[in-house]
């Protein structure tokens, strides 16, 4: 067995109608990973199953409490045998990247913290937490969306979950750049035409059209991520007669930046 997930979380139903259906599921189901749901409820010593208590502050609303959370995560810990690498899905986590993806799709056990309410104890987090990571600089109401995000990202990236790898190494952000526009039948759509390369069968031109397209969807839309990008000398000849062809000074500018920023 490779990697193994587990998620503590108040809504398991929810989590495994998502982790059950589609290309998720079917790999979980030819057992290339495997993902545990626990109702963080189960773990409480409360009668009325309560997992939740009001914050030692004037703050409205309620917080998870820190000792339900611990007994789900020691139970993990001594089914496995060993401890794992303890993620809590928080709006104040560094946000989530395809690097971390592919380092997390690595790893043998992640445990997955999701939190609801007004948050959880920070004791728990202190004690437990390796890393907190988020899906953007926005607020939900609970951690299973943000949860179900990262495994969907880090899963894809284990041998046989795609049919081949070449499915993911040519996505956004995978080696850096945002992916090329891509293209289906039928040839001629509402008088728009599949570009006349695709159509030729020569690899090693589609190959050439792809990076060339890609590093001028990246210019346009995240022309930051150039900064991070491996780019070679043909990469930046490409682009600086790109935007000279286009004749718009502030593509000439950014590309003139980015390349000196990279020297």
């Amino acid at each position: 067995m490779g990697l193994r997930i587990d998620v503590a979380t108040l809504f398991p139903e929810m989590c495994e109608y998502y982790l059950s259906e589609s290309i998720v599921g079917r790999a979980r189901k030819k057992g290339l990973f495997e993902i545990n749901c626990h109702q963080i409820r189960e773990y409480t010593k409360d009668k009325h199953r309560r997992v939740d208590d009001t914050p030692y502050s004037e703050r409205q609303g309620m917080l998870m409490q820190a000792e339900p959370i611990f007994c789900c995560y020691k139970a993990v810990e001594e089914m496995t045998g060993k401890k794992p690498y303890v993620i809590y899905m928080s709006p104040q986590g560094k946000t989530l990247t395809q690097k971390k993806c592919i380092e997390l799709s690595k790893m043998d056990n992640i445990f997955i913290l999701c939190g609801h309410y007004e948050g959880v104890d920070q004791r728990v987090i202190d004690k437990i937490v390796d890393e907190e990571i988020s899906i953007g600089d926005y607020v939900l109401t609970g951690g299973e969306l943000p949860a179900l995000v990262l495994i969907d990202s880090v899963v894809r990236m284990i041998d046989g979950t795609l049919s081949r790898s070449d499915c993911y190494e040519d996505e956004s952000h995978y080696s850096g750049l945002l992916e090329y526009p891509q293209f289906t039948r039928p040839e001629v759509w509402q008088d728009m035409t599949v570009p006349a390369v695709l159509l030729s069968g020569h690899h090693a031109n589609i190959a050439k059209w792809r990076r060339e397209q890609a590093l001028i969807t990246t210019l346009k839309k995240r022309p930051d991520l150039l900064l991070k990008a491996e780019l070679d000398k043909k990469d930046e000849e490409f682009l600086k007669a790109w935007a000279k062809e286009e004749e718009n000074k502030n593509y000439t500018d950014l590309v003139y930046s980015i390349f000196n920023n990279n020297k």
